[in-house]
């Protein structure tokens, strides 16, 4: 009785603090305070510690009206120029006024990467951003800002996306991932808003750690909380092209109406590609690669796809 008791109570407290955070006047995140039906910046500040402060840039946008709080975060590998673009031009977009609940925008995660031209780690202290999670504040600055997202944006939100766009030495097709949890719920209201978003191929993860003090990755991070999550990729080679924003843009978007955020309907993709697998290929030789496929190409077992030369244009591997 005592087990069914303390369950009972605690999902009433959760659903009790699901309301309050939908219903509150104003909404805070960093130095960024909006009131109902108007939208603020400001910064999550990260203090000194081993190492420099740093902050990272943040929009509160608090609808005029109640409804889910949705987390967007964006250039935790700052040279992933897309995604980060995509958020810029969002904060922008979307009206306050016709929005039903609360929408949180990271656009810039790792401010030091952006402002040092440096893929995939923070050159501050060598780590990825998207790896550290939850973070630690008593650890380097990507330990300290990965703990204060996790605190401010993480725990503040129902749900989340994680949008990457393609570092400067990935050249990546569009697609998505989503998280398989093995809570029939969550794991149907994540795969709706993937499908929701709209991009034709999503990987399915599911060796994503399960445990939240040790989740890794943001999204995970989320996922691990109980808050249904997904991470998407749009964008190559650190370009910015109109296709792979606007498909950002337009994907958060189709969520938010998904969510009932917005008014209208979302654009679920009918018939998308379902990868179960993923496998990495590490070339044996040192060298420099030629591409003989265009990125999105259909290969088949055994076809030539590229080559190796040495640093010398010669040997090809």
């Amino acid at each position: 009785m005592l087990r069914v008791i303390t369950a009972a109570a605690l999902i009433t407290f959760i659903f009790a603090g699901l309301v309050a955070a939908q219903d509150r006047a104003t909404f805070t995140i960093g130095t960024a305070t909006a009131t109902r039906g108007q939208k603020a910046t400001g910064m999550i500040m990260v203090p000194a510690g081993s190492d420099a402060a740093t902050s990272i840039p943040v929009a509160v946008i608090h609808g005029a009206r109640p409804g889910p709080v949705l987390a967007l975060v964006s250039g935790a590998h700052g040279t992933e120029y897309a995604s980060i673009i995509a958020l810029e031009r969002l904060i922008g977009l979307i009206n306050p006024a016709e929005l039903s609940g609360t929408v949180i925008v990271v656009p810039l995660v790792n401010l030091p990467s952006f402002e040092q031209k440096v893929p995939h780690v923070n050159p501050v202290d060598g780590k990825s951003m998207n790896r550290m999670y939850p973070g630690k504040m008593d650890g380097t600055q990507t330990d300290r800002a990965s703990f204060l997202i996790t605190k401010q944006v993480v725990e503040q939100c129902d749900h989340l996306i994680d949008l990457h766009g393609g570092d400067l030495d990935e050249s990546l097709r569009q697609y998505s991932y989503w998280t398989k949890t093995g809570s029939e719920k969550q794991d149907r209201i994540s795969r709706e808003m993937v499908l929701a978003f709209g991009l034709d191929h999503i990987i399915i993860s599911a060796d994503r750690p399960k445990d939240p003090m040790a989740s890794r990755y943001l999204e995970n991070t989320a996922t691990t909380r109980g808050k249904p999550s997904i991470t998407v990729e749009a964008g190559h080679a650190g370009t910015v092209e109109a296709e792979d924003v606007g498909a950002l843009t337009d994907g958060c978007l189709s969520v938010m109406r998904y969510l009932k955020m917005l008014p209208g309907s979302s654009r679920a993709i009918e018939h998308p590609v379902w990868i179960e697998k993923i496998v990495t290929v590490v070339s044996e030789q040192t060298g420099i690669f030629y591409p003989l496929v265009r990125r999105g190409t259909y290969v088949e077992q055994g076809m030539k796809i590229g080559y190796v030369t040495d640093y010398l244009g010669e040997d090809d591997f």
